[in-house]
């Protein structure tokens, strides 16, 4: 293949218009001729060729929508099981379970979140569903506005929802939310964990949740202010990172007005848990 110049030199060997005739205006060099039919540059053009057809603003943003969707502006989703685990205690043995699904984007997401426990003598203690509307405030934290409805205890009721969920300095998950039921009962909720990596694979995660009250809600055993608390300790190992059993201890302590309750239910107020259970994700 003959470059640019090579063709050039090929055309002004072989021109019979001479620099002389060319330069009193006579003819013109058939080197001048060729060099004006060869292609341009690629960087000799506008930055955005598309503009000078089509309305510059379209393209501008078509190019928009175009680089989000390549730097993760896309929607997508993840469902986690965070906890599944069998709690062994001192004359009762139960379960529990924490998870949660979302689909979204980098601003909106819908969650789903779910939680409970109970007991293996076939009593349902404690389950809760919400769903979620999730909006980015800042760049490591949520706004949560939706509906909790609780199926466990009786009387079954709804809830209004008004969270914050995200990410604090130094790594701490943070999860805290104000419930509003159907009934004018004012509840809140706190949880935080954090991931130490012993390992690249072995995992030591504290975890701490209370809950709180701005009322008695005896039919629920419910005391107002600060009516329990949970801590636990949790060793996991990372086969992969969607699947990883763990080994824990935890202690779950009801105060105040709830611990009345409790007792008067036959229950203690604060139990320890060995706990044996399953993370994943997918």
């Amino acid at each position: 293949m003959i470059g640019p110049l090579a063709l050039a030199a090929a055309l002004a060997q072989a021109d019979p218009c001479t620099p002389e005739h060319a330069a009193m205006g006579h003819c013109t060099p058939k080197a001048a001729k060729a060099e004006t039919l060869l292609p341009p540059a690629a960087s000799s053009g506008p930055e955005h060729a598309a503009d000078t057809i089509w309305d510059p603003a379209l393209m501008a943003a078509k190019r928009r929508t175009a680089l989000i969707a390549e730097h993760g502006g896309m929607t997508t989703g993840r469902m986690l099981i965070d906890r599944l685990e069998l709690q062994a205690r001192k004359g009762r043995n139960g379960y529990a379970w924490e998870g949660d699904a979302w689909t979204g984007g980098d601003y909106d997401k819908l969650w789903l979140k779910t939680e409970g426990e109970g007991e293996f003598d076939g009593s349902l203690d404690e389950a809760e569903v919400q769903a979620l509307w999730s909006r980015a405030i800042r760049p490591f934290f949520d706004l949560q506005l939706g509906v909790r409805y609780d199926v466990r205890p009786r009387p079954d009721r709804a809830h209004l929802v008004v969270g914050i969920q995200g990410l604090a300095p130094y790594w701490f998950e943070i999860d805290a939310a104000a419930f509003l039921s159907t009934t004018g009962d004012l509840t809140a909720r706190f949880e935080a964990e954090y991931d130490q990596r012993i390992t690249n694979k072995l995992i030591l995660q504290p975890r701490i949740e209370f809950e709180l009250a701005a009322q008695d809600v005896p039919e629920l055993g419910i005391g107002s202010g600060l009516s329990s608390a949970d801590l636990g300790l949790r060793l996991r190992y990372q086969f992969v990172p969607e699947f990883a059993p763990y080994l824990g201890v935890g202690y779950e302590r009801r105060f105040g007005d709830t611990a009345r309750f409790a007792r008067a239910e036959g229950e203690r107020a604060g139990s320890w848990n060995f706990l044996l259970g399953l993370r994943a994700w997918f």
